[in-house]
């Protein structure tokens, strides 16, 4: 269900340009000064590049991929102008994305002739995770969806209190027990009443913490076990909110999560804060799981579904070498 169609393009545009504008001008202000008085692509070039990409916390391993495809291309056109260069990483970069298993489909795949859609979401503390279920809460809704959210963070009062502050906002109801309440036993709760009203979707929030590896991945199996005696394929989607603007600690949280449970989509969160949104190219070439969502500002239209094509448009839009 293109649920984000509720946006005009035009809106979702001016936003993603303007949430990777510090990206955008960090990257290119430093490739425009390695390539300033150069006509070709050469070694020298390459390695400025390579330096230009891992500060951009593109990540090693993507960095070195991506030059070894820029190398080939050289090789295979025995010459390259750097003004060529701009097209060519563009293609590269769109092409490593494709890989990764981003398509351009919009945000989550919500089927209604199975409900409920349970959405359980995974992440540390700080990084924008109880907001983004809140925001996706408004965009369910906004899409005429029926929307049940469930506190199953009960190791922190402010948690479960942010969460009931959002449910409040956007109207849609929220599943608590008491602080310190078994969470298995709030997702239970959370399912079985969103099943009862119909409900069209489930988001569930779970503790945000990573201390103890063995402890998180026999909470989340926990938590996924007794949702399944009441919806069997529960949940539909795990969902993993990273913090942008840490660049690779986020990539290795993501490691962290997903040696603990099956992750099977990322939000990548408050990348208009920061000049690391090439984070977003290595955690989805490195990790091979589909980013779908990316958070750009504040307002609850600034959560938009990753699309592939339009973010490589947007960072490379009226970014012309010089």
């Amino acid at each position: 269900m293109g649920i984000f169609s509720i946006f005009s393009k035009k809106e979702k545009k001016e936003v993603l340009d303007a949430g990777l504008e510090k990206t955008k001008s960090s990257f290119f202000g430093k490739l425009t000064r390695a390539i300033a008085g150069k006509s070709k692509v050469d070694d020298e070039v390459l390695d400025q590049l390579e330096e230009i990409l891992i500060t951009s916390d593109v990540g090693t391993d993507t960095t070195i991929d991506i030059i070894h495809r820029i190398e080939e291309r050289v090789a295979r056109d025995k010459y390259v102008n750097t003004a060529e260069l701009h097209s060519i990483l563009k293609d590269e970069i769109g092409a490593l994305l494709t890989q990764s298993g981003n398509d351009d489909t919009e945000g989550f795949n919500i089927t209604t002739d199975r409900k409920p859609y349970v959405i359980m979401v995974v992440g540390v503390n700080g990084v924008g995770k109880t907001t983004t279920i809140g925001k996706l809460a408004y965009q369910f809704k906004k899409a005429g969806l029926k929307v049940v959210l469930g506190a199953a963070d009960t190791f922190r009062a402010a948690a479960v209190e942010q969460l009931v502050i959002w449910g409040e906002r956007v109207g849609v109801p929220v599943i608590k027990q008491q602080m310190g309440s078994d969470p298995a036993s709030v997702a239970y709760d959370t399912v079985n009443s969103a099943k009862a009203q119909g409900a069209d979707v489930v988001l569930i929030d779970t503790a945000g913490r990573l201390h103890n590896k063995i402890g998180l991945m026999n909470e989340l199996t926990k938590i996924k076990k007794v949702m399944q005696k009441v919806v069997p394929s529960a949940p539909d989607e795990i969902l993993l909110v990273l913090d942008g603007s840490t660049g690779q600690n986020a990539y290795e949280q993501a490691k962290q999560f997903i040696k603990a449970t099956d992750v099977t989509a990322l939000a990548i969160t408050k990348l208009d804060g920061t000049a690391k949104g090439g984070v977003v190219i290595g955690i989805s070439h490195q990790l091979k799981v589909p980013v779908k969502y990316i958070g750009l500002g504040e307002k609850m239209t600034d959560l938009q579904p990753f699309n592939r094509q339009e973010f490589v448009n947007s960072l490379f839009e009226n970014s012309e070498l010089k």
